[in-house]
């Protein structure tokens, strides 16, 4: 599914066939989940190929290697350069990118020496979630901001994701919506969450998410069109039947949600502030006006 004989990777400081890059085995990352990433997306404009949002991308990858203590000394402008020439070596405009690092070998539980920078893309045209999504409230907790730098994009972290959205599938939902160790709505899986009641936005406040791009670029799209939203703390029981609610990232893009618990949203989709945000997104990210 993610790649070839033909695919063609960046992998410490070359570009080289997917199936020739190797992994250390002595590695924290591998042992520990001690490793950061970024998920990005490029698209096929009328002015060609646009990574979107490519220098806050990289601005957060290097913010998470400074919050992990791992030594990466790549510069924004070359990491964009870098990512485009793999966009090009592999003939790709809608595609997914993957920056990857990873440390040295080290199996002490002990910051990391050296890095490795991983660049890696796949096409891929729409997003990995389907709207209508019929979700429940987890189980499982977000991690705990005094525990993990939660603001960091860190490998270890989605092991907690895994646990949560593989148990909602067992139970016959799409997706799982996380709490933080007051109660309050976080997140998905994978995923910043927005609901609408009465025009009017709300999103979990800053604590226990990760304050994705997407979601950062949900809010000038609400400032663009006059729609208002609100940051702030609430429960699971404050979203059941709202007007509608969506999840939004990067891969996800804008999605719609069906229902909470078993209990829908209520208005028509198209009929909503979300709606035409979704449109608008996809407008957006193409190169195409609003």
């Amino acid at each position: 599914m993610y790649y070839n004989s033909k695919t063609i990777v960046y992998f410490n400081g070359n570009f080289l066939k997917a199936e020739e890059a190797g992994i250390d085995l002595y590695g924290q990352s591998l042992h520990y989940g001690y490793s950061i990433f970024e998920g990005i997306k490029s698209y096929k404009t009328d002015r060609g190929t646009k990574i979107f949002k490519a220098k806050e991308h990289y601005e957060r990858l290097k913010r998470s290697a400074e919050l992990m203590h791992i030594p990466f000394d790549y510069q924004v402008g070359e990491l964009m350069e870098l990512t485009y020439e793999l966009l090009e070596r592999n003939g790709f405009s809608d595609a997914y990118i993957r920056p990857l690092v990873t440390c040295s070998s080290n199996m002490s539980l002990s910051k990391g020496q050296k890095s490795y920078l991983s660049l890696l893309a796949w096409e891929w045209s729409n997003g990995y979630l389907a709207d209508k999504m019929k979700i429940m409230t987890s189980g499982f907790q977000r991690p705990n901001p005094n525990a993990f730098k939660i603001e960091a994009k860190v490998g270890g972290h989605y092991v907690n994701s895994i646990l949560a959205c593989q148990d909602a599938k067992d139970k016959g939902y799409d997706e799982a919506l996380l709490l933080d160790e007051y109660g309050n709505v976080a997140e998905s899986s994978g995923a910043n969450i927005f609901y609408e009641k009465d025009g009017t936005l709300f999103t979990p406040a800053k604590g226990s998410i990760l304050p994705g791009i997407t979601r950062q670029t949900v809010f000038e799209i609400c400032s663009e069109l006059n729609i208002p939203v609100k940051e702030t703390f609430f429960k699971p029981e404050e979203m059941r039947g709202a007007d509608a609610a969506f999840f939004c990232g990067t891969a996800a893009e804008i999605v719609a949600l069906d229902s909470l618990d078993d209990v829908p949203f209520t208005k028509n989709w198209k009929d909503t502030a979300s709606g035409k945000i979704q449109q608008a997104y996809y407008k957006l990210v193409r190169g195409l006006s609003l």
